[in-house]
């Protein structure tokens, strides 16, 4: 399913890079910048975030090698449920955020942001379920951002909302799995879910043997592509969701392609990020439809891929990280 790595002249050729605007800010950034890669195979996605190093951005291009070169193990599902994304905002900008994803019924909602007290976290969630209905169901995503004792705390408040779970509440997976104890004696019945501890970790399947998590949010390109994240899957043995790092719709095409091979999913997927953007790089674009997306491969259109096009100084960027990257990938 892998691909073998491409000599890296071929590799420069091919590469596209885009700058798309944010509808609002999301991760602190305003605008998403990501190389594309038009590959023999079809298109790949390589976009980690400035501040990830070499090391770690290496498996995102990795996963778009796998996309560009190569070919995705077959889909076991014909389509995908999506669930919606609510960034840190103010209760106000919920229900016009929400309506950007028609027909999904799960909502996973950003918490913990650094600046931010938990009460604006408390009205944003309280927001959201006002909105959605008593049958929705209701994720958090707090990214680490808590301490052990803040997490306790937060899901004392929060719990009254009907959580599915929250994912990555603290960073560490000691943490983890003390918060999932003191979750229990407490009585609050929410599921820790495992995103950065595994994604992140040298270490991807110590969440389970620690019992840190009660299910693992895997995303491609982090882990090094689809073949990879379903060996990780695999390994752990907890059930898997899948998100996407802010992708456009080559680089979500890539996490439609995960969720429809996982033998079992366990819910709403985060693909439908796109919402959160305002533009994409084809006319084909992976937005929900009736709440699902179909698996299938993504190609970019060269009149947005000019109207999107990042200034030279940030296409020299991109290309010195995909050298670096790919020197990694070589050692």
């Amino acid at each position: 399913m892998t691909a073998p790595l491409p000599d890296r002249a071929d590799l420069l050729g091919r590469v596209h890079v885009v700058a798309i605007p944010m509808r609002v800010r999301f991760r602190g950034i305003t605008a998403r910048e990501v190389a594309l890669i038009d590959g023999p195979a079809g298109w790949g996605e390589f976009g980690p975030f400035p501040e990830y190093a070499v090391p770690e951005a290496a498996r995102w291009l990795a996963s778009a090698i796998e996309a560009a070169y190569g070919a995705w193990p077959a889909p076991v599902r014909e389509s995908v449920p999506i669930n919606a994304t609510v960034p840190a905002v103010g209760p106000e900008a919920v229900a016009g955020i929400v309506a950007r994803f028609p027909g999904c019924d799960t909502v996973k909602v950003k918490v913990a942001e650094p600046g931010q007290p938990l009460g604006e976290d408390v009205a944003r969630v309280a927001e959201v379920r006002a909105v959605m209905g008593p049958r929705a169901r209701i994720r958090l995503d707090a990214n680490g951002n808590w301490s052990l004792a803040e997490a306790v705390e937060a899901l004392e408040r929060l719990g009254r909302y009907d959580l599915d779970y929250v994912e990555q509440p603290c960073a560490s997976v000691r943490e983890l799995a003390a918060l999932r104890r003191s979750l229990a004696r407490r009585g609050i019945r929410i599921r820790i879910a495992a995103d950065e501890s595994i994604r992140k970790a040298e270490d991807p399947l110590r969440v389970a043997r620690e019992e840190a998590a009660d299910l693992v949010v895997v995303k491609v390109a982090p882990l090094g592509g689809v073949a990879r994240t379903l060996e990780i899957v695999e390994a752990c043995g907890l059930p898997a969701v899948v998100s996407s790092a802010l992708d456009t719709s080559i680089g979500l095409s890539a996490g439609v392609a995960l969720a429809a091979a996982l033998p079992e999913l366990a819910g709403a997927c985060g693909l439908g990020t796109l919402a959160l953007m305002e533009g994409d790089v084809t006319t084909a674009s992976l937005r929900p439809v009736g709440g699902v997306l179909a698996p299938g491969r993504v190609a970019a259109d060269p009149d947005l891929l000019h109207r999107y096009a990042a200034p030279p100084p940030r296409v020299a960027w991109w290309h010195e990280r995909v050298r670096a990257c790919l020197a990694e990938l070589t050692r």
